[in-house]
């Protein structure tokens, strides 16, 4: 008799263990359902319910961007689909289960995209490198694309026949303002001249036609725009090799947004199904002499 308290403790002991066990796992599938669910349309962590809002800047220039223009969008229409960051933000939005016309694009300046503060869109897509002082306002996505740097010239001038980094330290350069093409010329050029730097590429364009600088620096896709339709008798120099981290574009998002865990999926299954790489091939040129 005086062991039956102790086997009823035994036993009671026993199926608290396994009421325990049995919450712990409940909880984990719940979180694990709950983590597998908050990426579903219903559950996302947007600006307007039911709609996607990207950001990107105006003009929206080729290759990121096609189609007519169409106001307020000068040169291209995001809204077309068609160059790689339009053409990457449908696929993404396809993804989180978004149809094409659930889609709205805003005119975002590219400084205004990864300012400190609360954002009036989604995601933002312009060319944004991943820097560790931006990361530290807003929240980036992996990359979409990885980049390289590259120089611009027009034909005949007297950098027009430099071949290395080196032979580059006396001319003038510009890039626009906050980018990592104004960086690398600092950093990586430091040239004898103070660079220039310009609001709007369209306005860097300018000043190499003016010829009021020698040398214009951008992401290589853009400086094959930049040859092919902006600049009479310009040339792609070259571009440069990868200093340091290797540069990659990603997706900005208002700092702490869960979607940037969905937008990660998103581009994991692109990058899996060969989707980025088709992209890339379709609306990115890649080959230019490399300057030492």
């Amino acid at each position: 008799m005086r062991r039956a308290p102790a086997i009823l403790l035994v036993v009671l002991l026993s199926s608290l263990a396994a009421g325990c066990g049995g919450s712990s796992n409940k909880a984990s599938n719940t979180t694990s359902t709950a983590a597998v669910a908050s990426c579903a349309k219903g559950s996302l962590n947007l600006v307007h319910a039911g709609q996607l809002t990207v950001g990107t800047d105006n003009p929206a220039f080729p290759p990121w961007f096609g189609g007519a223009q169409k106001a307020p969008w000068k040169v291209s229409d995001p809204y077309s689909g068609q160059g790689y960051e339009s053409a990457v933000a449908y696929a993404v939005a396809t993804k989180l289960g978004f149809a094409k016309s659930e889609v709205k694009w805003i005119v975002v300046p590219f400084n205004t995209s990864f300012a400190p503060g609360p954002k009036k869109f989604d995601f933002d897509i312009n060319q944004i490198s991943y820097k560790p002082a931006r990361a530290n306002a807003v929240d980036f996505s992996d990359s979409y694309y990885d980049v390289n740097q590259a120089l611009v010239v027009v034909k005949g001038t007297p950098i027009a026949s430099a071949t290395s980094i080196a032979a580059l330290k006396p001319y003038k350069f510009g890039a626009q303002l906050g980018t990592t093409s104004y960086d690398y010329i600092v950093n990586n050029i430091k040239p004898s001249k103070k660079p220039s730097v310009f609001d709007q590429n369209d306005a860097a364009v300018a000043a190499l036609k003016n010829k009021q600088i020698d040398g214009l620096v951008v992401d290589l896709p853009t400086a094959f725009y930049v040859t092919a339709v902006q600049v009479p008798k310009g040339k792609i120099l070259g571009q440069f090799p990868t200093a340091g981290t290797p540069e990659h574009f990603g997706m900005v998002f208002a700092k702490g947004n869960s979607l940037v865990s969905c937008v990660n999926g998103a581009l994991t299954k692109l990058r899996a199904d060969s989707t980025l790489a088709s992209l890339q091939a379709k609306w990115l040129q890649a080959d230019a002499p490399v300057l030492k």
